[in-house]
């Protein structure tokens, strides 16, 4: 895996010009929730699980380490870490 300046020289080189890195505690939800403008997330440890509860059939999709999830703006999402 990338190091973190490493992941975030990455991310800047998608187009992403503000880069946040989080971490958060294992098992940690985060209630659904927009975003005014496309986030992408790499997933550089553990694991994210994210559903997106507008959909006409909303599903869970858990993402491992290496693997990088982008959501549209103003698509509600919720995560579990």
């Amino acid at each position: 895996m990338p190091s973190r300046k490493e992941a975030e020289s990455e991310v800047k080189s998608w187009g992403f010009n503000h880069v946040f890195t989080w971490s958060g505690r294992r098992n940690a939800y985060y209630s659904p929730h927009r975003h005014a403008g496309l986030t992408t997330h790499l997933i550089l440890d553990g694991e994210l699980t994210i559903t997106y509860p507008d959909d006409a059939k909303p599903t869970k999709e858990t993402f491992g380490p290496g693997a990088r999830v982008d959501v549209d703006a103003n698509r509600k999402h919720e995560v579990v870490r």
